[in-house]
């Protein structure tokens, strides 16, 4: 097993060190490497300007991308770039062993356009693949089921970024993912959040020979050390240069089969690691889906998002439409925050009872945007009164407009990893691309594939854990559990002037319609919008708030009887919801590309032209 090396290097200082690798598929050594080490590019939160615009939450990806809207590179071009860098440095939060959610608009013909990437279960996947059939009861999720085979769904990054790259790119694969081949093999420098997520997945990690391998060999990696991995680096090249039949038909897709089948246990812990029933045909079947982005109109704007399987398109869409029906631009802030955790549990009753995959569900996509469904939503919102969570959801079988009264129903129980990254891209000719992908818990399964140096998704704990034949997101073979990933892109009169997404969850939902809320409706700079502290209502009982926001809003929202409480201990990852990345495009190709100031320890926004 090929171990990384580990060189200390302070942040900021030029190092070269010597690098030695050796081709872990069984060819011969690699020859020795001298590389000039070079320090971290700048996490700037805002950037203006003209050319093209980038926006992540890290700052090698932003880089990369920059430089491919430089170099002459698209949109396109640059997000598929951008997402194998995160691989590289986020390789908890995304890479070709997930999935994820891409959103196009397409200058040339004025269109925007969506590719589903989701991940699918295996055709041999049985509605009783959580239970653990030593006990004949449910594994625990935390850490036994996230930690697993059986959570494994088949990938859908590398379809994504190759059906992308085939119908709106002007790179080949190979010369896309060429950049990020070059940062996995030099390293990154660790920053505090790499260090922090490392030691939160510690345990789990330690589980499997090839993850601790990589990642815990020379103990926690440390800030300011530079992190490698060549076994990465190889694989992207391989992909690159055979294409994605080797991922999904290949050599690889017989080792990711096994892996799952049989998960590499390094006997370091005693969970389970529940195997998994993946096979190379499922890999084979597996297939990225262009489709109809979801559409409303919103004071005069046209906000796009992915339609089912992902509830972020139905969900942000039916807020925004309960929410226009009041004039939030005439209300105190407070009233503003109420209407919004209000809009929100609702249309959140509504996505667990409708939404699946649509391939098994008959999911009633329009109804659940219809404006005439979602003033019947609206009058249930008392102005001065926060509603008793959960709420039931609609009927979207008989609606008129009228105040209703709701149909029974339960809440399910939300148990989407908080982990996933998002980039956004703008380039000189107007097109854009608002990208979220991921590998669910933040670490995924935990489960390395050996010699390849990515981890394996978790996304199958997406199902609902109970199954239920009546819930739109039980188990089922081959199908795409539902997701929050909400990318978005905002038009007005035709024209792009917005679009953004995050990571976070079920949180994703409420993040996006909060900074839209912010801009749109309160009249916040984006920069303003991005950096406001954060709720969400997701119909439970109490409203999760970071601790900013409980500070700021906590008194008086608790007066209209909403009860909030903070999203997470201070000084670890779930502290924080979501790290938006987003662009704002003005007149005359004027461009504002934002990204987090703090959360998740700053991103980068980057422009090819400043201003000034």
């Amino acid at each position: 097993m090929l171990r990384r090396t580990a060189a200390l290097v302070a942040c900021g200082a030029l190092t070269t060190t010597l690098l030695t690798s050796q081709v872990a598929d069984g060819s011969s050594p690699g020859a020795t490497q001298v590389a000039v080490q070079r320090p971290a590019p700048p996490k700037d939160p805002v950037a203006v300007g003209r050319g093209g615009a980038v926006s992540s939450v890290d700052p090698y990806a932003s880089r990369i991308g920059r430089g491919v809207l430089a170099r002459g590179g698209n949109a396109v071009d640059a997000a598929v770039a951008m997402a194998a860098a995160l691989g590289v440095t986020e390789p908890y939060s995304a890479g070709i062993g997930g999935g994820g959610y891409f959103v196009f608009y397409n200058a040339k013909t004025g269109r925007v356009t969506t590719i589903d990437g989701r991940e699918t279960a295996p055709a041999a996947m049985e509605p009783d693949a959580f239970i653990d059939p030593a006990t004949g009861e449910p594994y625990p999720f935390s850490p036994d089921l996230v930690t697993s085979g059986v959570s494994v769904g088949v990938p859908g990054t590398p379809a994504t970024w190759a059906t992308a790259l085939r119908r709106w790119g002007t790179l080949s694969l190979r010369s896309a993912l060429r950049p990020a081949a070059g940062l996995a093999r030099d390293g990154f420098v660790v920053d505090r959040t790499f260090r922090l997520q490392t030691k939160e997945n510690a345990a789990r990690f330690r589980t499997f020979e090839p993850t601790f391998d990589l990642f815990l060999d020379d103990g926690l990696p440390v800030v300011g050390s530079r992190f490698r991995n060549p076994d990465l680096a190889r694989t992207y090249e391989r992909l690159g240069n055979q294409g994605t039949d080797w991922f999904y038909r290949g050599r690889l897709a017989a080792e990711i089969a096994a892996t799952v089948q049989d998960p590499p246990l390094s006997g370091r812990t005693d969970l389970p690691a529940p195997p998994g029933s993946m096979t190379r045909a499922d890999l084979a079947a597996y297939e990225a889906l262009l489709q109809a982005p979801t559409r409303v109109g919103y004071r005069g704007y046209d906000v796009y998002g992915m339609a089912p399987s992902s509830s972020g398109g139905t969900t942000v869409g039916e807020s925004l439409n309960i929410l226009e029906q009041f004039d939030l631009g005439a209300m105190r802030r407070r009233d503003v925050l109420h209407h919004y955790l209000e809009a929100t549990a609702l249309a959140f009753a509504d996505r667990g009872a409708y939404v699946g995959d649509p391939a098994y569900v008959d999911v009633p996509t329009e109804e659940l945007l219809d404006d005439t469904f979602a003033r019947e939503r609206a009058c249930l919102i008392d102005p001065d009164t926060a509603a008793t969570k959960p709420v039931p959801p609609g009927d979207v079988s008989s609606y008129d407009g009228v105040c209703a009264t709701p149909r029974d129903g339960a809440t399910d129980r939300d148990t989407e990893g908080r982990s996933t990254t998002h980039l956004t891209v703008a380039d000189r000719w107007g097109n854009v691309v608002a990208y979220t992908l991921t590998i669910e818990q933040t670490g995924g399964s935990g489960i390395v594939v050996p010699g390849r140096g990515f981890i394996l998704n978790n996304e199958l704990t997406d199902f609902s854990t109970v199954y239920d034949p009546d819930d739109p997101n039980r188990i089922q073979p081959g199908k795409r559990p539902r997701s929050s990933m909400s990318p978005t892109i905002v038009l007005r009169e035709g024209r792009p002037v917005l679009a953004l997404g995050s990571p976070g969850g079920s949180t994703i939902i409420t993040t996006v319609l909060q900074v839209l809320v912010n801009r749109l409706d309160l009249g916040m700079t984006l920069p303003n919008a991005v950096a406001a502290p954060r709720a969400s209502q997701r119909n439970t009982a109490a409203v999760t708030a970071e601790q900013a926001f409980i500070d700021t809003w906590g008194p008086v929202l608790e007066d209209y009887g909403h009860q909030l409480v903070v999203a997470g201990p201070p000084g670890t990852s779930r502290a924080e919801i979501g790290a938006v990345a987003a662009i704002e495009l003005g007149r005359r190709g004027a461009m504002t590309a934002v990204a987090e100031p703090t959360r998740r320890g700053g991103g980068a926004a980057y422009v090819v032209r400043p201003a000034g």
